[in-house]
């Protein structure tokens, strides 16, 4: 039975292939903004899901000026499509501090931004910066509870103090990632959500003290982007929405955002009357997960048996039912680092594969 994300043009798409459809992606940029009540200077997307220059520049196209990225890479791709905003999620260590001046420098109509959380990188920060003839912005990254990045709220005062003494180095704001609130109970992440937002209140209030200048705070990703969302104070940061994914599907109900990326795999061999091999192995969707690791449109394909780098073996009910070269469909349980196994995105308009996008970011370096 044909489905939503089926291709007429399927013999002209090899496999495996990562499945984008823009009707979709747009549907689920104006659903994040109907999130924040059409307030697109609220919302700061996260591109580490898209990776992709078209992608951003539909956000762009719908409003949204401020981007979040993880990575020097992504960060240039947002420079090269003139994003106005741009905070690099990270604190900069190594030789990352002087890809990012570089970057600064090349692109001087987008705001660039970055993490810091320890006085030795923000004096590394300063140092290099004062070096090249440029004072960077930077936010205090505060743990909220993760406990992966960001100083405790103990810390705040004299991080903040050390920043102000520093030349080559401005602080705007702060920063809290809540990607330990991940539960499937809606309220009991709604607690949460709340305990999360308490701490980075706290750290703003302690930090706003020190300067006359107004601090922006941005916190949360995708699972406490509806709790956030009602806080006119913060800026919010998901990014998993462009694409969404059967796991988040499953688990974050309330945020209804649409299915808009599939991979497409094939029947490479018929294993038994019971078994069915396919071309979709751990190089081709992301495997940090247990299985399973995506879910088939195909109702006849059930448990998935093994899955190795090129191949994955799935059970059905009667492999004769099946040919070799047969196209199926699944969505994958984790977007994100699924895009990263792909330099290419097939695009679908109108159920014809008719288009390329190229995921830049990919790559841990472009040009910078």
């Amino acid at each position: 039975m044909e489905t939503w994300c089926h291709i007429h043009n399927i013999d002209q798409v090899d496999s495996p292939a990562l499945l984008v459809y823009p009707d979709r992606i747009v549907k689920n940029i104006d659903r994040a903004l109907h999130f924040v009540h059409g307030r697109a200077d609220r919302l700061r997307p996260h591109i580490k899901t898209n990776k992709c220059r078209e992608v951003c520049q539909l956000m762009i196209d719908r409003g949204i000026t401020k981007f979040k990225c993880a990575t020097i890479a992504e960060a240039e791709l947002l420079g090269v499509i003139g994003a106005k905003d741009v905070l690099l999620a990270y604190q900069p260590v190594g030789p990352k501090i002087d890809r990012f001046l570089n970057l600064i420098a090349a692109f001087p109509d987008t705001h660039f931004s970055c993490l810091v959380d320890h006085v030795v990188a923000a004096q590394e920060i300063s140092k290099r910066g004062l070096a090249k003839g440029i004072c960077i912005d930077v936010y205090l990254d505060v743990n909220i509870g993760m406990g992966r990045t960001g100083v405790p709220l103990e810390g705040i005062e004299r991080l903040t103090m050390d920043i102000h003494l520093l030349d080559g180095i401005q602080l705007i704001g702060v920063h809290g990632y809540d990607g330990h609130i991940h539960d499937k109970d809606y309220q009991l992440r709604e607690k949460q959500c709340q305990r999360s937002y308490r701490l980075l209140e706290t750290a703003y209030l302690m930090t706003q003290v020190s300067t006359s200048k107004p601090l922006t705070k941005v916190i949360g990703g995708s699972p406490s982007f509806p709790f956030h969302a009602e806080r006119t104070d913060v800026e919010c940061s998901p990014g998993t929405f462009v694409f969404w994914d059967f796991g988040y599907a499953e688990n974050y109900t309330e945020q209804d955002f649409m299915l808009a990326a599939v991979l497409l795999t094939r029947v490479v061999s018929i294993v038994d009357h019971r078994h069915l091999c396919l071309d979709l192995g751990y190089k081709s969707v992301a495997c940090e997960s247990p299985q399973p690791r995506v879910k088939f449109f195909d109702s006849r394909i059930g448990e998935i048996k093994m899955q190795s780098e090129e191949h994955l073996v799935v059970e059905v009910t009667d492999s004769a039912q099946f040919n070799l070269g047969d196209a199926l469909y699944a969505v994958p349980r984790h977007i994100c680092p699924t895009v990263a196994c792909y330099g290419e995105l097939q695009v679908v308009h109108e159920r014809q594969a008719d288009q390329i996008w190229t995921v830049y970011a990919r790559n841990k370096k472009i040009n910078y």
